[in-house]
């Protein structure tokens, strides 16, 4: 491998692996604080990119409809949890995933039905359709470039929130004992709503910000939701900071592996796990 390849590869690698920090960041999130293991997250990062994909073809304006679109995953997420989740806390994980997976046979059937199966694409917007000159031989889409930002900005507002702010203090001590929090008056059914709506919003966001650069096809979201909690595993459940770790591992490890060995770049990122399983059996920042 040359050198402009490998550096255009770990290019890649990162942008993917922060592309997946904000899918499993939303998983980690809502099951370290909430308890819940939601396999429908992946159909949230779906619903994103069809959304997307819809509201720009009805609008011609890839902000507007990227704006439109994360405002209903937000309250897609609020009318889950009150709906649906909420039933659940005092309830085992196997109740859990048998709800979550109900909801991806849900989404799925919407999906089919309200757009079809036909595989779709949102066009790169036209400002950021150029390349940045990388070598004298080879450039890097501006869109990818942007994507990596904003997934970076995210991160950090992300962060920001958890460590900073009161609405974070309130999530990690709800984390930590979530029946002392209630004891001090805090309203914990609000509390998990916002969490819950956040998370999904993250999903969908992830969605928009993949929909330029990926095919929009139905089940999108199961193979997305396999690699995040691949990642969620190697960082640790429950772990913010894990998760952000562990994608850009994935990340990396995974476009490598396309590269030098694609007969076996599947399997690869589990074997990886496994080993970082063996090596940490809660993750590599288990709390």
């Amino acid at each position: 491998m040359s050198t402009e390849l490998f550096f255009v590869q770990l290019i890649n690698g990162l942008q993917y692996g922060l592309l997946l920090f904000l899918i499993a960041s939303g998983l980690t999130l809502v099951f370290g604080v909430m308890g819940i293991l939601n396999l429908a997250h992946g159909s949230m990062y779906m619903v994103g990119a069809y959304l997307v994909w819809y509201f720009v073809a009805v609008t011609g304006s890839f902000t507007v409809s990227a704006i439109l679109s994360a405002v209903i995953a937000l309250g897609l997420g609020i009318l889950i949890e009150r709906v649906l989740i909420q039933r659940l806390y005092n309830r085992n994980h196997l109740d859990q995933v048998l709800l979550t997976i109900g909801m991806i046979f849900v989404f799925n059937s919407l999906q089919s039905i309200l757009w079809g199966n036909d595989p779709y694409g949102v066009a790169v917007p036209e400002a950021l359709s150029g390349s940045v000159p990388f070598t004298d031989n080879s450039s890097y889409p501006v869109y990818r470039i942007f994507a990596a930002l904003i997934c970076i900005a995210i991160a950090a507002a992300l962060y920001f929130m958890v460590s900073k702010t009161r609405l974070g203090m309130l999530i990690r001590a709800g984390e930590s004992n979530r029946e002392m929090v209630e004891a001090l008056g805090v309203n914990i059914k609000s509390l998990y709503t916002i969490v819950f709506a956040i998370g999904v919003m993250l999903a969908a966001i992830s969605g928009i910000i993949a929909a330029p650069m990926r095919s929009i096809v139905p089940g999108m979201g199961e193979s997305v939701l396999i690699t995040c909690f691949v990642v969620v595993v190697i960082g640790g459940m429950g772990s913010i900071k894990g998760a952000f770790v562990g994608a850009l591992l994935v990340g990396v490890i995974s476009t490598f592996a396309a590269v030098l060995m694609p007969t076996m770049s599947n399997m690869v990122i589990y074997l990886f796990m496994i080993l970082v399983l063996l090596v940490k059996p809660q993750g590599l920042f288990a709390k």
